[in-house]
């Protein structure tokens, strides 16, 4: 073994309810905006659901089970909003609150760190039908569900996650529309991602009142921005780009403001931003305990004259670089730079890797085996790049690699494999992936194997 990493550092994998659970019906849970969304024509691949997923629910103590015989210190999964709310609000359900009290419970049993995620795109369907996160409202419903689950699991709950990427949430879900709720409004968006960010300031403020010394962080989906050449508009248009990917988030969270140059842009677009209103950027600015970052890959931006305030375009990768099954650029590299520019930029606030994974086509040999190469040579050069941070000073406290189980992606369905475990949908059986026995190996060692082989 080579490459060590700090005492402590947690391994783990991640996954979130609608994407794993089924059970979409059971137990008093409420419908989910992805519930309503997943029934539109067109909206997802071949008309796929996450009603069954991977049966989670009900199959939760053999995953778990699963988890310690991969080794894993951590595991960060998302407690579905819907299933302690049916409406959104009122009283609390017993039995969605038991059955992640008992989640909860079973991994502490084996050792595994919980790290809870408390908004992963499931708004129950009775909010967004009073306007979702469009409507101010719901950060108070949301601010009460968090104060929920921190005082029913704050005893034993010491990491939590409160917004898993904003940026997509906006982006996907309110202005193109890709992603529940299928909203296509630039406008609703940039609201969205404010009311987003306030709900997580909330939630810092109520889980510190608590006195349970837990620690909360934004997952944030960060992409590093390089320039497609050293032309003064190509550096400005992965600058502008940078601001509205990445610092939009960061800044508010980690600096108590929004940065004055998309502030600017968006402004020349929408009008005012009266939706800030006094006091918000002191609550969102009360900061994080850690950072997250969901890393899969880059944006090399080229500048599109005549289309400011928001002129540039993906110029994608060099020739030659590698791909994931989707196509994303594979570029460990840059997940170095983005985990010291996040010391550089914002202090030695602690970092955990929340998620970083790829999708490659996965699929059992005549013998059943799961021989997934590029998968293992993705951990290790993503270890590697973490690692080489860590030696230059930047603050990482643990790995969660997406996913732990192949699982609904989404609006791309049931066709990406990101998972150390495969899934086989129709007999949900579970095969440990070659991948899977390779990162047992690290996170035993809390090393990395000085070269990837059997």
């Amino acid at each position: 073994m080579t490459a060590r990493f700090p005492d402590g550092f947690l391994w783990g994998a991640a996954a979130s309810a609608y994407q794993v659970e089924g059970s979409t019906t059971v137990d008093g849970r409420g419908e989910s905006i992805w519930d309503a969304f997943a029934r539109e024509p067109g909206a997802v691949a071949n008309g796929e659901t996450g009603d069954i997923a991977c049966d989670h629910y009900r199959r939760w103590p053999s995953d778990v089970d699963l988890m310690a015989e991969l080794g894993l210190s951590a595991y960060r999964f998302s407690i579905s909003w819907p299933r302690l709310f049916p409406d959104g609000a009122g009283a609390v359900c017993g039995a969605g609150l038991g059955h992640y009290d008992r989640l909860v419970d079973a991994l502490l049993d084996r050792g595994i760190t919980p790290l809870v995620t408390l908004y992963h795109w499931d708004l129950p369907q009775a909010l967004q039908e009073t306007g979702g996160w469009r409507n101010r409202d719901v950060v108070d419903r949301f601010a009460a569900y968090a104060d929920a689950c921190f005082a029913a699991y704050g005893d034993r709950v010491r990491f939590w996650v409160t917004q898993n990427e904003p940026w997509i949430v906006g982006l996907l879900g309110h202005h193109l529309g890709l992603h529940a709720p299928g909203e296509r409004d630039l406008a609703g968006a940039v609201r969205v991602m404010h009311h987003l960010l306030l709900g997580h300031g909330r939630a810092v403020r109520a889980l510190r009142a608590g006195g349970s010394g837990g620690q909360a962080g934004v997952a944030f989906s960060l992409f590093p921005h390089y320039p497609a050449s050293d032309a003064p508009e190509d550096r400005g248009a992965a600058e502008g780009s940078d601001g509205y990917v990445n610092r939009w988030f960061l800044d508010p969270v980690l600096r108590g403001r929004y940065p004055a140059d998309m502030w600017q842009r968006y402004e020349s677009v929408l009008g005012p931003l009266d939706f800030v209103r006094p006091g918000d950027l002191e609550t969102i600015g009360a900061g994080a305990d850690f950072v997250g970052v969901n890393y899969y890959t880059n944006r090399v931006m080229r500048a599109v004259p005549g289309h400011e305030p928001f002129g540039w375009k993906v110029a994608g990768a060099p020739e030659g670089t590698p791909v994931s099954g989707l196509g994303w650029p594979i570029v460990p590299d840059s997940l170095t730079d983005l985990l010291l520019r996040l010391r550089a930029d914002y202090g030695d606030v602690p970092v955990l890797i929340t998620e970083n994974g790829a999708a490659f086509d996965d699929r059992p040999g005549a013998d059943g085996r799961i021989r997934d190469d590029r998968r293992i040579r993705f951990l290790r050069d993503h270890l590697a790049a973490v690692h080489r941070a860590i030696e230059r000073g930047a603050p990482v406290r643990g790995y969660f690699h997406w996913s732990l189980l192949d699982n609904f992606e989404w609006a791309m369905g049931y066709a990406p494999r990101f998972g150390l475990v495969h899934v086989d949908y129709a007999s949900q059986a579970r095969t440990v992936k070659d991948s899977g026995r390779y990162y047992a190996r690290i996170a035993a060692a809390n090393a990395l194997p000085e070269a990837v082989d059997e």
